[in-house]
């Protein structure tokens, strides 16, 4: 009769630690996804300017520190300023590479074209 209450208790303990594997499987599953899920929804939230507000922390510590600086923060800068700068650069090629082309038709035209008076 032990014989057969110590097999019993033996497939209990097998039975709960399988049990207990795979439970603790199925919660780092989801701790992972929730960590995941948490992180993507920060990220949807952040703002373009906060990297601006953890820069000036961050340089703000190091100067408390007496370190050099590894940012300079421009006085007056705005992230929009990045963008007209971009698009004004933009247009400037776009300039450039139309009276290129027109430049690059003229010289060519006029190359391929005989002088006069001139034997070849």
């Amino acid at each position: 009769m032990r014989h057969a209450r110590s097999d019993v208790e033996i497939a209990r303990v097998f039975a709960n630690r399988e049990f207990f594997d795979s439970f603790e499987k199925t919660v780092e599953d989801y701790a992972r996804w929730a960590y995941r899920f948490q992180r993507n929804f920060s990220e949807k939230l952040k703002d373009r300017d906060d990297i601006y507000l953890e820069v000036r922390t961050s340089e703000e510590r190091r100067k408390r520190k007496v370190l050099p600086p590894r940012v300079i923060i421009l006085p007056d800068w705005d992230m929009y300023d990045e963008d007209r700068y971009d698009e004004e650069q933009a247009r400037r090629r776009t300039k450039v590479s139309v009276k290129r082309g027109r430049k690059d038709r003229t010289t060519t035209s006029s190359a391929a074209a005989p002088k006069k008076g001139v034997r070849s």
